[in-house]
């Protein structure tokens, strides 16, 4: 007895579901993109302020604050990442079994 794989129908309808999900963690990608890049100018504004100004309690804390903001979106970047490209490999197993069933 041969094991039946799954239909080039469900192959495809799986594909559209994978594109839709990476299409949604592109765009949280952006999303963290520019958040970072906020808070990376918010770092350096505080830096300027600090510089001029001296090493008020207040700003020191909100520095400090704002670094562990940027590591926190760097984190979640990678995470996001990791999700893509994890997403982006399984479509590319249905495009080859897509090929696969194509040829017989």
């Amino acid at each position: 007895m041969s094991k039946q794989g799954p239909t080039s129908a469900d192959l495809l309808h799986r594909r559209i579901a994978l594109v839709g999900e990476v299409s949604g963690l592109n765009a949280e990608a952006l999303k963290l993109t520019q958040a970072l890049a906020g808070t990376e100018m918010e770092v350096l504004r505080l830096e300027l302020e600090i510089e001029r100004g001296g090493a008020e309690q207040q700003l020191v804390q909100n520095l400090h604050e704002a670094e562990e903001r940027a590591t926190a979106m760097r984190t979640r970047q990678r995470i996001c990442e990791d999700r893509i490209a994890g997403v982006e490999e399984a479509i590319a197993a249905i495009d080859r079994l897509l090929k696969e069933s194509a040829g017989r």
